[in-house]
């Protein structure tokens, strides 16, 4: 198994990354239509107010399940790919683990969106625009983690 992960290393990488880059859009994009979903209902009107409900939940759905989901699995699949690929990982390493930590605090942003999601189809969202846009900072920090944890080797 290592001798083919070590030859289609750079396709894995490569998938990776890809991987990694659309499920990071989603992170960042699904916290701000949460915003515009609760700041949006607030300026409507009830009857519309309901079409702009349903166009958000639509539009929430697409983006969680069509994108998200699949890129968070493919992130996982190729990143333990490469992790099981002889000579890449030295497990003595910091950055090893400062990276999991990047990669952990990354899963359960994701699936905390999943649940405000949930809340969103049962009318039970009690948080605001304000909320959705701190949280929105989440995945960035996520991200320096693991960025600087790749690179810089810390």
């Amino acid at each position: 198994m290592g001798d083919f992960l070590a030859g289609w290393y750079p396709w894995v990488k490569s998938l990776h990354v890809v991987s990694v880059i659309s499920w990071m859009a989603g992170l960042f994009y699904l916290p701000r239509l949460f915003v515009y979903h609760v700041e949006g209902l607030k300026k409507s009107g009830v009857i519309r107010g309901s079409e702009m409900d349903l166009l958000f939940q639509h539009q929430e759905r697409l983006l969680l399940r069509a994108i998200m989901n699949p890129a968070m699995i493919a992130t996982w699949v190729f990143g333990l790919m490469l992790v099981f690929t002889p000579g890449i990982v030295d497990w003595t390493s910091p950055w090893v683990w400062t990276k999991a930590a990047g990669i952990t605090g990354m899963t359960w942003f994701h699936h905390w969106l999943g649940y405000r999601r949930k809340e969103f189809i049962e009318g039970t969202n009690t948080r605001s625009g304000q909320t959705y846009r701190l949280m929105n900072e989440v995945p960035t920090v996520c991200m320096l983690v693991i960025v600087f944890s790749v690179i810089v080797k810390f």
